[in-house]
């Protein structure tokens, strides 16, 4: 049981290490902002929490306890970095894409980062406003 736990382990770190370093190639190597952002996103999440997993997986087998840590760490990470992803990459649409170069919704109406009819509003400070 022993020797089947180790492949196991062993198979989870060399599976995340790949994925992390296929990860980081990505980011540096690939030409726009949109595919060096889906590299790392992607790639490298699954990398790290591959080795976490593992950590988590040799301390339940081999200590007899539940690392909380890494447990909370994994959640945080593959709850955050799509997130995160999503903001990059609507903030890449509002910078660098015209509205009349995306395609078509199919729903009859604009694309939510693009709709003209809404206008920016902006942080107002206290100090900003004019006296009652």
């Amino acid at each position: 049981m022993d020797l089947i736990v180790e492949y196991i382990l062993a198979a989870l770190l060399v599976i995340g290490g790949v994925f992390a370093i296929v990860g980081s190639f990505g980011l540096l190597k690939l030409p726009t902002t949109m595919q060096r952002l889906h590299a790392p996103t992607k790639a490298t999440t699954i990398g790290v929490g591959s080795a976490l997993i593992a950590s988590m997986a040799y301390f339940w087998f081999y200590e007899d306890t539940v690392s909380w840590h890494e447990l909370m760490i994994t959640l945080f990470l593959f709850l955050t970095a799509p997130i995160t992803a999503n903001f990059i990459a609507k903030a890449q649409l509002h910078l660098a894409v015209k509205a009349e170069d995306l395609p078509p919704t199919g729903v009859g109406t604009q694309w939510a980062t693009f709709d003209p009819e809404v206008e920016a509003v902006g942080p107002t400070l206290i100090h900003d406003r004019e006296p009652d």
